[in-house]
């Protein structure tokens, strides 16, 4: 337990004595310090997460073409659901959302240094971000709950094939 609090809980610089320092972010997970594979900023990960909530809001607002007086509830639902499928199926797929699309970010599994996350991973990852959270406890390496419990990483540039 006393690993666990002190990895967690002391902050991002706080480490045990037997860990070496790392040079950058991501040295420890075998990631490039700068340029492509390299971790994502935090700012470019909120900055997708802002352009995903605005497209599920605006994907959610469509809920009135198919409701004539949705309720508060209804329309919240909507939203949260919009958003979570979004981001579920697009991440799964293609390891992007459309907000990491434009912002220039993917996730990655790091088991195979890169490759899409593929579906389960990607619900995982999805339903703690729902949570939010999650997914604003970070580690050393910037990396969310999230992120480590679904064992990938958002890291910058292209998603690549695996094979």
């Amino acid at each position: 337990m006393a690993r666990w609090t002190g990895t967690w809980l002391s902050g991002s610089g706080a480490r045990l004595p037997e860990e070496a320092a790392q040079r950058w972010r991501g040295e420890r997970l075998g990631l490039p310090a700068e340029g492509d594979g390299a971790l994502a900023t935090t700012g470019s990960r909120v900055l997708a997460f802002v352009l995903d909530v605005a497209a599920g809001a605006l994907i959610g607002g469509l809920l009135r073409v198919f409701v004539t007086d949705p309720t508060p509830g209804q329309r919240t639902l909507a939203v949260n659901a919009a958003f979570a499928l979004e981001v579920l199926v697009l991440t799964a797929l293609t390891g992007r959302s459309l907000g990491m699309g434009i912002v220039g970010i993917r996730v990655a599994r790091l088991a195979d240094r890169g490759g899409v996350p593929g579906f389960l991973p990607a619900a995982i990852r999805t339903a703690l971000l729902v949570l939010l959270v999650p997914a604003l406890v970070l580690d050393r390496d910037g990396r969310g709950l999230h992120d480590k419990a679904a064992r990938t990483a958002v890291l910058r540039g292209k998603p690549r094939a695996v094979g």
